[in-house]
Formats: C-alpha cells, structure tokens, sequence
C-alpha cells in the first residue's frame, strides 16, 4: 500500500475564522447568519455544520499537512456587495484567515463591483495571505476576463495565483445538489473557456487555477479543436484541482492536460482530499506530483 507522505499542501478548503462569522451574524440582509442557518440571495437557508467550522477541529484533522489555502465562500457573493457593505466582512475575513497560524493561509478576495486596485496590491503582500480569488461567474465570457483582467493583473505583478471558484447561482426548484452537479461545473467551464480564448495573451505570467478540475471542461478539447478549429492549450502556468473528484475524473484531466497541472484541492468541508479517497491506488509519482510539486509552484513556494 502506498503510503501518503507527509506535509501536502491543500489549495482548496472552506473554513470561516470566528471574525468572519461574528460579521455575517451582525448582518441584518444576506449574506448573513441567524443562529447557525445561513442566508444567501441566491439559494435556499442552509444548516451550517458548526463544528465545520471549528478552527482546532479542521488544524487537527490536516496535522500532517504543510499548508491549507482558504478560500472565501464565493457563492455568498460579498464581492458584488456595494463596497461599504462588502468592507466590513472583506476586512474579518483577511484579518481572520491571515492569523490562523499554521497551516493555514488565505485567498484574497477583491470588490468587483468598485475595485481598488491599490488595496488588493496591499493585500497581497500580507502575510498570511496566498493570492487572490475570484468568482467564475466574473470572467464567464471573453468579455467578461478582459473587464476583470486589470484586477487580475494586480496579482500577476505581485507575482501570486488566482483561484478561480463558483460564485453564484440563479435559484433552481431542482435537488439541493443542483448548484454543485449542475450549475457550478458550468460556470467553471465557461470561465475556463473564456480563459482559453483569451486569458494567456492578457496575463502571459499569471499563475492561475480552476477548482473542481474546471467542471471537466479540458475534456472537451476534441470537440473545441472540431468546432473552434483551434487548439486548447495546457502550461505551467495553469492548474485544475482535485475537488469532489476520484480516479476517473482525476485520470481524465491527466490525459487532457498532463500530471503538472493537477493539484490537490479538497474543498473541504463539503468534500474529502483526493489523496485519502483514492489511496492506495495512487503511485508515488503522483502523489509527490499532485499533493507536493503541483501546488507548490501553483501557490509559488518551495516544495518539501
């Protein structure tokens, strides 16, 4: 049995730092929190699990990791508030994730209804703080990229990742896990498109990752070389994460893209790493490659 070599690095997971819920409780519109029921104006009231969020808890359970990038919930939808209403929660949530301590670290998110570049340009230099994220309903055209790419830019001179992740949905009377089957795949693959069209001639150094293996969309190159008549392109530049899929979807993104873009991205608490569902079924290689060098040259650190 292969066994899993310590200090991997998660690029994906969710966990709210007690300021960050302490400001969605004070709120009297969505987002906000009543008692542990969180209210969005996007999907239906949802029963937050407390001890999800519980920072000794989740340090526990990732001991043997050498780091965890936090991610904002994108699909509460903060940086499309009006700025005075998005500050106070932007402002606990990088205060919060960047003095967790090890090993957790946090994703920037930026306004983008008024962005400011300046402040995202201080932000990326704290410590504590990995890059930036964004939402994939925010660059779900071509179009849409160019507008954002100025913010985007801002992380490529800082010379930090962007992690692209599900914002929000429009309400569907489907199954409770409509939005993240259906709805948050789709949205990462026309982001991933849009990428492919025109991301690399604006950002030409800009590290950047699709989580949830950008809703699978690298599997459908055969059918953009037919209908496009041009070639999606892969390079170390450009990642996809593991989150909420196994074997199957990981190996498919592997003969899309090659191994150098996987990296482990576990989105937990919704979903379990990689790493420990698929084991012992991953080599050695793979391990170091997806958990170990992959991310390490995602999030620009140096690999153990």
């Amino acid at each position: 049995m292969t066994q899993r070599p310590p200090g991997a690095i998660d690029v994906h997971q969710h966990l709210w730092p007690p300021e960050f819920i302490e400001r969605l409780r004070r709120r009297a519109t969505p987002p906000m929190l009543r008692g542990w029921t969180l209210h969005t104006a996007y999907e239906a009231p949802y029963d937050v699990d407390a001890a999800a969020h519980d920072v000794e808890l989740r340090r526990a359970s990732d001991i043997d990791r050498t780091l965890v990038a936090l991610a904002m919930s994108t699909p509460l939808g903060v940086e499309a508030l009006p700025p005075d209403d998005a500050e106070p929660l932007l402002a606990a949530w990088h205060t919060g994730v960047a003095g967790l301590g090890d090993p957790f670290v946090g994703w920037a998110v930026a306004s983008t209804r008024e962005p400011d570049p300046a402040h995202l340009d201080r932000l990326l230099r704290t410590p504590g703080i990995v890059g930036l994220q964004v939402g994939s309903h925010s660059m779900d055209t071509p179009a849409s990229l160019e507008a954002l790419a100025p913010l985007l830019r801002r992380a490529e001179l800082a010379d930090r990742p962007v992690l692209v992740h599900p914002g929000p949905v429009d309400p569907h009377p489907g199954p409770d896990w409509w939005p993240a089957v259906v709805q948050y795949p789709a949205a990462q693959q026309a982001a991933w498109w849009s990428w492919q069209t025109v991301g690399r001639s604006l950002l030409p150094d800009l590290r950047i990752c699709f989580v949830a293996g950008a809703g699978l969309a690298p599997l459908s190159i055969e059918r953009f070389a037919v209908r496009a008549r041009a070639v999606a392109r892969a390079d170390d530049d450009l990642f996809v994460d593991t989150s909420s899929y196994g074997r199957l979807g990981v190996d498919a993104l592997r003969t899309a893209l090659g191994a150098r873009t996987i990296v482990l991205g576990s989105d937990r608490p919704y979903a379990e790493p990689f790493d420990l569902i698929a084991d012992p079924h991953l080599s050695d290689a793979e391990l170091q490659a997806y958990c170990h060098d992959n991310p390490a040259r995602l999030l620009g650190v140096a690999p153990n």
